[in-house]
């Protein structure tokens, strides 16, 4: 073995474990909405995140600290019992397969990200058209450094859990699922073409939607947002964000009726481009003001 090769490999040995990435500052929107006796934050979540963006802190924990309840979109529920759930609702016993209800042009392309992240051939024959595209979507982002562990959910619930403050969610996790399952089989099958399309971009859009994030940028948010809303269908964007902006709007609108203070944190895009719960407040007659940053401050 070369001498400067033995050197090289001595130095790394010595030198111990390398010390971890300094952490990437993060100053995401936070709105909130109160009347005399109730407080109630809104963030907006990611909820898959690189472990190096620090983002719980300045205004962020101070709101979360100030809060009595933490509120999402669905409660938290073990591991085994989410896939429980989901095998439920995303999988079928009969029927056409999977491939057999794509166009001819997606089966070899389906065929390929299967295999390319290590699923068995047939492995989705029996999985439904929204939880394909969902399931795909999320498999390159572990790739690229990305984890649910270090997602906002994930963080804000176990905070909770170490300060003993309740979680409740919005919506059932059957029902969330419910909302995908109820699209139209065209709806669902769109959604995983354009997937399917954009394999490898997937990481790409979601770097911008974190850069946006991170800089507290929501006008930029919202242009993403936007322009992925006119990419999917009508009855997507109906059923995923239009009805339920509405209804947790009036979550909210009901909640100011109780004294006290609670921090809600729900996916960022219901809260940034031209359909949002803040739009739908403002029907309601309230105001989400957007926090200052504490940097602009």
């Amino acid at each position: 073995m070369p001498t400067r090769l033995i050197l090289a490999i001595a130095a790394l040995t010595l030198a111990g474990p390398a010390a971890p990435p300094p952490p990437v500052p993060a100053d995401p929107p936070i709105w909130v909405v109160r009347d005399d006796d109730t407080t109630i934050y809104l963030f907006g979540s990611v909820h898959w995140l690189k472990p190096d963006i620090a983002w719980f802190d300045d205004d962020v924990r101070a709101a979360f600290d100030r809060a009595e309840m933490l509120v999402l979109e669905t409660p938290p529920v073990d591991a085994a019992e989410a896939q429980r759930t989901q095998d439920a609702i995303g999988r079928t016993s009969d029927g056409p397969t999977l491939p057999e209800r794509l166009p001819p042009a997606y089966r070899p392309k389906l065929s390929a990200a299967l295999a390319e992240l290590g699923y068995p051939a047939g492995a989705f024959d029996r999985v439904k058209p929204w939880l394909a595209a969902t399931t795909l979507s999320v498999l390159p982002l572990k790739r690229r450094g990305y984890a649910s562990a270090a997602g906002v959910e994930a963080v804000l619930t176990e905070a909770a859990r170490r300060a003993d403050k309740p979680v409740i969610g919005l919506e059932p996790r059957v029902e969330q699922l419910g909302y995908f399952d109820a699209l139209p089989e065209q709806a669902q099958l769109t959604m995983l073409m354009r997937q399917l399309d954009n394999m490898d971009r997937t990481c790409d859009s979601t770097d911008a939607v974190l850069a946006a994030w991170t800089a507290g940028d929501v006008a930029r948010l919202g242009r993403i947002v936007d322009a992925d809303q006119r990419a999917s269908s009508e009855a997507f964007g109906k059923a995923i964000l239009t009805d339920r902006n509405r209804r947790w709007a009036a979550w909210i609108v009901r909640r100011l009726e109780q004294p006290g203070t609670v921090f809600m944190a729900v996916g960022v895009g219901h809260l940034a481009g031209r359909d949002t719960v803040q739009r739908a407040l403002a029907r309601m007659g309230q105001r989400a003001e957007r926090l200052r940053p504490a940097a602009a401050r």
